[in-house]
């Protein structure tokens, strides 16, 4: 684990524009830099850097934080991998803490498995470059394949030798123990201890995550052997699953999150070939069926999928079956074939960039009108297989999560079929219903308590939402205030009880000097009142405890945010950047002016806070007449509101009086 020390040195050293400034091309705007969105497609910039707050915002996609965040959000880091790479920018040695000696032991594991995976791969890539036989064999295919040496060294291509144990002999000589090789499926090692290579004689493709680590291999047999298989892909291991990498990810991921776009292949050389031709946002599945797990992979980066299949018919009707799970992903899908005798490798080949973008925006279709033409020309006029078909579409309809998207393809459907909506919307009732009862009955098997947790039940009727959410707009200028003035000293008004010389007791309105966070605890402990929005609430028990320990660095605190803190505070720390209007008053929400002071900035939120709160309990109370109320409860309800009401109005003299005073 690195050491607290560490990160810390990597957070004081680390500049946010020169870090994004790598990534994004930055513009001066003041005190400022501003650039185009790394997260979307526009024209005109809305991504601001601020040197001075160290933070960013991208406006159009409401992302924001540190440089730590930026690189999480563009690069897909985890944190560690953030701080590692900021670290190494800025030439700082990470120091690691202690761990207990089961976690060293795990940690140890898979970091020796990734060791032995990454030096595979560089003797692979050597060999194939180096070695006689590599540039003879692995070097010639690629050759003739047309990857450039550019794409050879871009994808870590490389070769393994006929020899049955050249690799393992190889590692073994470095220092690399046996069982991690048999781990990670590199040797394979028989039960009377011989071993051999597991890819020997094949063209080598390393397969990496989306940060980067060699996970594991594909390897491709060059010799005309009936009895082994063509392709070969490492098996499963404790850092690679099959089923959650997609080849090619970590070199697309950012042209895919840019373009808001994944193409979706078949192959490796397909995912290469595309890439060697200008279109950087492709991935393949890695020689396996598409899975929940890639999709979810590709939703991190984009919305919108669209399936590359080449001209095979039959392995067509196959392949489309992956496109009832992206749907149930809630992702866009669509379809683009190539001619006869093409697939992606192929034609990105022959064809110029302009030539393959052209002819994939001409001929992507959406699914439902690809899957329609192409299931029709297998009904042909067959009225039963029509029939299917349509049933087959609607099928795929029914897994769409969004109810209406759901409608809007039933409407396409019905107008690519000619058939009647009406049609179409019952037998989708009829699926979604069946669902449901299926998923009933699972339910019926499991514990009681969890069956009525999950138990599917008529829509409620939903009550009208307010337009604006005044608690969350009142609760979020308290978290704003205590990062932008919490350790301020400040005189606030407070009422003292005083006796005079006869003893009698009056109540005496005095300044009293506070630090801004403590008259704000203070005023919340003393009604009781604790925010109602979960991510507010942690910020807030955060931010007093943080400004009770110690002296507040807010850069520092910042650095430090969990990326859903951190989405919160940028919203605040940049919202000068942007102009938002709202009319508040009108809403009793009373916002900090220009020539308003601190302290009456906290008395007014803090008390809007409380009569808003008082005017719901009124409205809860007055729903609670009821005909069969009991006249001893109408009575007490009825005093109880008439008090709510006398302290309101307390409340709005107050206010009143406060701003008589500051202006």
């Amino acid at each position: 684990m690195i050491t607290r020390e560490t990160i810390d040195k990597v957070f004081d050293a680390a500049r946010v524009e020169e870090v994004i400034g790598d990534f994004v091309q930055l513009k001066r705007a003041g005190s400022n830099f501003k650039g185009l969105s790394p997260f979307s497609e526009e024209r005109t910039p809305s991504f601001m850097v601020s040197p001075v707050k160290q933070i960013w915002k991208d406006f159009s996609t409401g992302k924001g934080g540190s440089s730590v965040t930026f690189l999480m959000e563009h690069e897909h880091f985890t944190y560690p991998e953030a701080i590692r790479y900021l670290a190494k920018k800025y030439n700082i040695e990470i120091e690691e803490t202690e761990v207990s000696q089961d976690e060293k032991i795990e940690a140890n594991e898979r970091e020796s498995m990734y060791l032995v995976s990454e030096f595979a791969k560089n003797y692979f890539q050597e060999t194939l470059l180096q070695s006689e036989e590599g540039k003879a064999i692995g070097l010639t295919y690629f050759k003739e394949r047309g990857f450039t040496s550019e794409t050879i060294a871009k994808f870590g291509l490389g070769y393994s030798p006929e020899t049955w144990d050249a690799f393992t002999k190889e590692a073994l000589s470095k220092g690399y123990q046996l069982d991690y090789l048999e781990k990670v499926g590199l040797t394979i090692v028989r039960e009377d201890g011989k071993h051999f290579d597991r890819f020997k004689g094949r063209v080598m493709f390393p397969i990496q995550s989306l940060s980067g680590r060699n996970l594991g291999f594909g390897g491709r047999i060059l010799t005309n052997d009936k009895k082994a298989a063509k392709y070969l892909n490492s098996p499963e291991s404790d850092i690679y699953h099959k089923s959650k990498v997609l080849y090619g990810i970590f070199h697309a991921k950012q042209a895919i999150a840019k373009q808001n776009n994944c193409y979706l292949v078949e192959g490796y050389t397909d995912v290469i070939q595309m890439h060697q031709a200008g279109i950087e946002n492709v991935v393949a599945s890695s020689g396996t069926a598409l899975t929940p797990d890639q999709i979810r992979l590709i939703n991190r980066l984009t919305k919108n999928i669209t399936v590359l299949f080449d001209g095979d018919a039959a392995g067509l009707r196959a392949s489309i079956r992956g496109i009832d799970l992206i749907l149930e992903e809630g992702m866009n899908v669509k379809v683009c074939t190539f001619p006869d005798g093409d697939d992606p490798d192929s034609f990105a080949r022959k064809n110029s960039y302009e030539d393959v973008v052209q002819y994939l925006e001409n001929n992507a279709k959406d699914f439902i009108q690809f899957k329609a033409s192409m299931l029709m020309d297998e009904a042909k006029n067959d009225p039963i297989k029509k029939a299917d078909l349509i049933r087959d579409m609607v099928v795929s309809i029914s897994k769409i999560p969004d109810r209406i998207k759901r409608e809007v393809y039933i409407q396409e459907c019905s107008r690519i079929m000619d058939i009647s909506e009406q049609v179409l919307l019952n037998t989708l009732a009829q699926l979604i219903q069946k669902d449901i009862s299926e998923a009933n009955k699972k339910l019926k098997n499991s514990d009681a308590s969890e069956q009525k947790a999950f138990e599917v039940v008529k829509n409620e009727p939903q009550f009208t939402q307010e337009k604006v959410n005044i608690v969350f707009e009142l609760e979020r200028k308290i978290i704003e205030i205590l990062l932008l003035y919490g350790n301020y000293e400040e005189q606030f008004e407070d009422i003292i009880l005083k006796a005079n010389d006869e003893g009698e007791v009056t109540e005496v309105v005095e300044k009293v000097d506070y630090k801004v966070f403590q008259r704000i605890y203070l005023s919340l402990q003393e009604d009781e009142i604790e925010l109602a929005n979960p991510l507010f609430r942690d910020i807030y028990n955060d931010l007093i405890e943080k400004y009770n320990q110690e002296e507040f660095n807010r850069e520092h605190y910042f650095q430090q945010l969990s990326p859903d803190f951190a989405q919160i505070v940028t919203d605040i720390l940049m919202q000068d950047e942007k102009e938002v209007l709202h009319n508040w008053e009108a809403k009793h929400i009373y916002v900090k002016s220009k020539n308003t002071t601190i302290s009456q900035y906290v008395s007014e939120t803090i008390i809007s806070l409380r009569e808003y709160l008082i005017n719901k309990l009124i409205v809860d109370l007055m729903k609670s007449f009821t005909p069969e109320s009991q006249e001893n409860d109408l009575e007490e309800i009825k005093t109880t509101i008439n008090d709510y009401n006398k302290l309101k109005v307390i409340l709005t003299n107050k206010i009143g009086r406060i701003r008589s005073t500051y202006y």
